[in-house]
This record gives C-alpha cells, sequence and structure tokens, in this order.
C-alpha cells in the first residue's frame, strides 16, 4: 500500500470520527423544522391570560358601575376595609333577601321580616301587615320571579366603615287582596303583574355580621 492511499484512509477514518461525535452530541433530525424563536419574541398564551396590570381596573366593579364614578370609589372603599367583600355575590344575596322580604310583607309574617330590616323600615312594614289585619284583609301572593337587578348608587362612609348600596328591582307575581270572607276583593290570581322597587341595604364593612340590613324603601 503505498503513502497516499494510506493518507487517505486516515483522513477518511478521522472524518467519520468527526461526524460520529457530532451526531451524539447534536442529535438527528428529520424533515422540516421550525426555526427557533429568539428569546425575547416568546410568548406564552396562558401566560398572557392571567397577566395582572398593577392598577387596572376592576371588573367587579366596573360591571355594575361606570369607572371612576363616585359609586365605584366607593365599593373600591368597601373592599379595602374588607377584602373578602364582591360586588357580584352582594348583588346575588340582594336578589334572593328582595323575594324573601318581599314575600313575608305579603303574607303578613312579622318574625321573618325583623331580622333583616332597620327598626324605621320594620315600623312602616309592621304598621302596614297591621292595618290589614284590623281590616280584615289577607294577600295571597305567588312569586314568579326577578327580571332586573340593578346597582344604581352606592355610598362608603370612611369614618364609621358603613356602607349603603341602593338596587333597583324588577320582579314578577301573581297576587290577590281578600276580605274576611275570602273573596277577592281586588287582582287576579291568573294575571301576572310587574312590581319596581327600588331598596337601600346598609352594613358596618368588616364587622362580624355578614348580614345586610333594608335602611330604605321608594317603590
Amino acid at each position: 500500500m503505498n503513502s497516499s492511499l494510506l493518507s487517505l484512509l486516515v483522513l477518511a477514518g478521522i472524518a467519520i470520527f468527526l461526524i460520529l461525535r457530532l451526531r451524539s452530541v447534536l442529535g438527528t433530525r428529520e424533515g422540516f423544522e421550525k426555526p427557533v424563536a429568539r428569546p425575547d419574541t416568546l410568548r406564552s398564551g396562558p401566560r398572557q391570560q392571567f397577566e395582572v396590570i398593577e392598577g387596572g381596573p376592576d371588573e367587579d366593579i366596573i360591571d355594575h358601575v361606570e369607572d371612576g364614578s363616585d359609586s365605584a370609589k366607593a365599593l373600591a372603599a368597601m373592599k379595602l376595609a374588607e377584602p373578602g367583600f364582591r360586588v357580584s355575590e352582594f348583588l346575588q344575596g340582594a336578589r334572593q333577601a328582595y323575594e324573601m322580604i318581599l314575600m313575608s310583607f305579603e303574607r303578613g309574617d312579622v318574625d321573618g321580616l325583623r331580622p333583616f330590616l332597620a327598626d324605621d323600615v320594620m315600623e312602616t312594614f309592621e304598621a302596614v301587615i297591621n292595618q290589614r289585619n284590623e281590616q280584615g284583609l289577607s294577600i295571597e301572593a305567588e312569586f314568579v320571579g326577578v327580571r332586573e337587578t340593578v346597582l344604581q348608587v352606592a355610598t362608603f362612609d370612611r369614618d364609621t366603615n358603613t356602607a349603603e348600596i341602593t338596587v333597583r328591582f324588577v320582579a314578577e307575581l301573581t297576587s290577590v287582596v281578600r276580605n274576611s270572607d275570602g273573596e277577592i276583593i281586588e287582582g287576579d290570581t291568573s294575571e301576572i303583574k310587574r312590581q319596581r322597587d327600588v331598596w337601600t341595604f346598609a352594613r358596618s364593612m368588616g364587622s362580624d355580621d355578614p348580614n345586610w340590613a333594608l335602611v330604605a324603601t321608594d317603590g
């Protein structure tokens, strides 16, 4: 074997060795591969969804009142006084309280009303119920449902931590008035009527008592 052929074999062996080493380090690639993006252009979808912008609007508030309004500021102050407070949860509870209070009033259930009403509102409700009883009148009502629950105004007294929220309700129900003989003197059991009420609820934020009291009504 001459020296030239020997040199070629040695070079070929070195080349094969280098190729094998490169394959073991870099691995093998088959087919088309997308170019690797630069680190500064990488974006992760899930991370964007949970990105929090410091100082951004609170959707739990601006879903119900105008951003930057006095009511929005009052609701934000309520959350500072009681971090667990949520406007949407309050409105859901107010909706349930509205049905319960309204139907207790229609039925003349004084004891059922007392835990949820401020003293002056309770006196007014009780006076109407007593007047009906004295006249021998009774109301037969069936609640159909709440069609609208809208937060109208919110205020917060920072000195006393007292919050007040006014809500407009639109409900549907059937209602008839019966005399002492059980005869219908007003209304129709088959007629669904729409009732509108504006009620104000109040509570001391941060207190141990989680219940809101009805402090004012405006039908």
